[in-house]
């Protein structure tokens, strides 16, 4: 691996290692033999040690089959769309959902990160890869506009600024004929106290942004409406096909005050 990450990209690795683990369950959430192949060259030695293999970060996956479900029903009915997965690290995402050719799929992130995929993952037709900052939203002209858009931010929101998030959704919005937004955020005080995240001081980042009702993100363009939301840390998926341990561990979690409704994945339409 020759391309470096910094920040906020390096935790591309800890929600990939989730996905990884995942797919050595007996009855795996995703399934996704993509992550499992690309963590083991990220990382050789992803599952060693004493919590190589622990799946707690089955959270994580939950989050990736909600957007991966949510993207599924949009296609089916808007089979011409273009997709913006935006911020989309290592994710596999265009090969577990596998839009028919008539689909336009842009995967974007950062150089350095576009770097590893393209030393990853294969690649495949009508699908483009954007080196970019999400904010610089120059990279908005190399997508055709006249087609219905999906846009999809997992674990991206957290890391920008409000006034970022603002911008690139009204753009968004207003460069398209219609289209759905699948996002995930968390609570303010998730947002506030995320300097003191060790996965997020290991990696030198933290949260700039929380919502503690984001589906007032509607307010923002008058063409937004918000349609619904996603379980995520309460999710039946995770309380059905986690281990026991960890099962447990999530249930004991939500009961503590704001935890249930910590990380929220919203879905809009335009």
């Amino acid at each position: 691996m020759d391309a470096e990450l910094v920040g906020a990209q390096q935790t591309l690795s800890p929600v990939l290692r989730a996905k990884a683990l995942d797919n050595r369950l007996p009855d795996p959430i995703l399934g996704d033999k993509y992550a499992e192949q690309a963590m083991r060259r990220l990382d050789p030695d992803y599952d060693t040690g004493r919590f190589g293999t622990s799946q707690m970060g089955l959270v994580a996956v939950v989050r990736a089959k909600a957007h991966d479900d949510w993207a599924r029903t949009f296609l089916d009915d808007h089979p011409d769309a273009v997709v913006l997965h935006l911020g989309c690290g290592l994710d596999a995402r265009v090969y577990r959902v596998d839009p028919p050719p008539t689909v336009a799929w842009y995967d974007l992130d950062y150089p350095s990160v576009i770097k590893l995929r393209q030393q990853f993952l294969p690649p495949r037709e009508h699908y483009t890869l954007i080196s970019s900052s999400v904010t610089d939203l120059s990279w908005l002209d190399q997508v055709p506009r006249d087609r219905p858009v999906l846009i999809i931010a997992e674990g991206l929101v957290p890391y920008l600024t409000e006034s970022d998030l603002r911008r690139l959704l009204t753009h968004a919005v207003e460069a398209f004929p219609t289209g759905q937004i699948q996002l995930d955020t968390v609570a303010v005080w998730a947002w506030r106290t995320s300097k003191w995240h060790p996965t997020l001081r290991k990696y030198g980042t933290q949260f700039h942004c929380g919502f503690d009702n984001p589906a007032t993100i509607a307010d923002w363009h008058p063409r937004l409406t918000y349609v619904d939301e996603a379980p995520m840390n309460d999710s039946p998926l995770l309380m059905t096909k986690a281990p026991a341990n960890v099962r447990r561990m999530y249930r004991a979690l939500n009961l503590l005050p704001g935890m249930k409704r910590s990380t929220r994945i919203i879905r809009f339409r335009f």
